[in-house]
């Protein structure tokens, strides 16, 4: 049989690394990763991923990589249950990442997430010029694909 998975995408948020009763590591993150065509309105959508990855390479990526970064994985497809606090079965789908590598340099992703900050900046203080009561009256805001931290 054949369950192998190639991802490319960016960061959601930094790693979260912790470690079993043994003292294994296990880190868990989510990929946005885009989808190859727009919908209707000319936006491109995203998938969020839910991953893990296991021992010395989860530490590893918790010490490198940070929310926006672009990241490139190879793993697995894996399917587990568990018992919720309600009592109920809960199902989850996510990739065992086996391998991973960082798709840019640290300072091109300080830039990227530099420009991300600054534009967040700008729009907030627009927002403030707006109505109070309502953030998301007035203008539209400009993003682009590019301005995205995932």
């Amino acid at each position: 049989m054949i369950n192998n998975v190639v991802l490319v995408g960016r960061l959601t948020k930094d790693p979260e690394l912790k470690y079993t009763a043994s003292g294994t590591g296990v880190a868990t993150f989510t990929l946005a990763v885009n989808r190859n065509f727009t919908n209707q309105e000319g936006n491109r959508e995203a998938d969020f991923i839910n991953c893990v990855i296991w021992r010395k390479s989860a530490e590893t990526l918790a010490n490198y990589a940070r929310k926006g970064t672009l990241l490139g994985v190879t793993g697995r497809i894996q399917t587990r249950s568990y018992e919720n606090q309600q009592g109920q079965r809960v199902y989850v789908t996510e990739v065992v990442a086996e391998n991973f590598q960082l798709l840019e340099s640290r300072a091109k992703n300080e830039q990227h997430e530099n420009n991300n900050d600054n534009n967040f900046s700008k729009n907030n203080e627009q927002s403030k010029n707006n109505d109070e009561s309502d953030p998301f009256k007035g203008s539209s805001i400009d993003i682009g694909d590019d301005d995205l931290p995932f």
